[in-house]
């Protein structure tokens, strides 16, 4: 066998100057490729990417991170990987993300507390630069401080947990709801629940409360029992449908918690011999890329997922680049896309 030559270099040990020399740049353009720098020319960062994977060069982004005295890793905790609006806002977060460098961690918790406080704190390890979190139901800010320390900086999105001195991104809910409920009423229909979602959940409860706001100014009060708590889910939602009418059968419509829910109770319907946007109006809540394309088409509030991720990202890279402002509670608005799926009674 011949004797390797002193040129060969094994991938785990290949660096910037081995990609430099064998691409015929210098070192420090390469760096600027590895940084995602916009002053390297495109051609110039096409050769240096080609030599990467002709050395199989791969970036050790926690070294890099100890040399620069600073992390450029952002984690992101949802509370459902299932539900396509966080797949969404998932994607919104690492476009961001990367537009200004950093790479995304992603975690999900189920809505499970137990899983998420595992989660932090083996995200923690990593040394995140910061954290986006959605929190799972019953989250309390002590047990999430407790997992992150003081000192990372964090954003919760969607559900607050109060008091807790970070910056939070939501829907307008409360907005939200209302429009969809009065939506509704505008169809004539006057008997209408709220589907899904569980009261201790902050976005619930805004969203219930503009439902009850919109149902109030109309003269209605909404019965106990046209109040529907299920899990965020599809199949929860579906499988619960024969509960919305076990004590009024004469429910028109239902505003939905969200359009997991919404397409849940959809499915369900069949079974009760019903089937929205014929003889049941159905609303939803995030407008996800199928409440466009299901049958019947959904009617929702629409809160543009992907663009949510972005501005989730843009505020807490501001929150990294100056720790010391004030606190923020942005309110993102939101607006009703009408469709087939809320029909007036017959």
């Amino acid at each position: 066998m011949p004797p390797m030559s002193s040129k060969t270099v094994s991938a785990s040990r290949v660096t910037l100057a081995d990609i430099a020399e064998g691409c015929g740049v210098s070192r420090a353009t390469v760096s600027l490729v590895v940084r995602n720098s916009p002053l390297v020319h495109a051609d110039t960062r096409a050769k240096v990417e080609a030599e990467f994977k002709r050395q199989g060069y791969v970036y050790n982004r926690g070294a890099a991170n100890l040399r620069q005295g600073r992390s450029s890793i952002v984690a992101l905790v949802i509370n459902d990987l299932s539900n396509p609006f966080f797949a969404e806002f998932a994607a919104g977060v690492d476009e961001a993300l990367g537009e200004a460098g950093y790479a995304m961690l992603l975690g999900s918790t189920s809505e499970s507390v137990a899983r998420q406080q595992a989660v932090l704190s083996s995200l923690m390890e990593h040394r995140p630069a910061g954290i986006i979190l959605s929190p799972a139901e019953g989250s309390e800010a002590g047990g999430v401080a407790g997992a992150v320390g003081s000192g990372t900086p964090m954003l919760l999105f969607n559900r607050d947990m109060g008091g807790c001195g970070w910056d939070f991104l939501s829907m307008d809910n409360q907005a939200g709801a209302r429009m969809a409920t009065e939506h509704l009423l505008a169809q004539g229909h006057r008997r209408i629940a709220f589907y899904g979602g569980f009261q201790v959940s902050s976005s619930c409860r805004q969203r219930r409360l503009g439902y009850a706001e919109a149902m109030a100014a109309a003269g209605i009060a909404p019965e106990p029992h046209w109040l529907i708590e299920t899990a965020p889910t599809r199949l929860e939602a579906a499988r619960q449908v024969a509960a919305l009418f076990a004590n009024d059968p004469a429910l028109t419509a239902a505003v939905a918690y969200n359009d997991a829910v919404a397409l849940g109770l959809m499915l369900g319907l069949a079974g009760c011999g019903r089937q929205a946007g014929r003889d049941f109006a159905v609303t939803g809540f995030d407008d996800i890329p199928e409440a466009a394309v299901s049958v019947p088409p959904l009617t929702t509030v629409a809160t543009d997922p992907r663009e949510l991720g972005r501005q989730a990202a843009r505020r807490l890279l501001e929150r990294i680049a100056e720790p010391a402002q004030a606190t923020a509670a942005i309110v993102a608005p939101v607006r009703l896309a009408v469709r087939l799926s809320s029909s007036p009674p017959l």
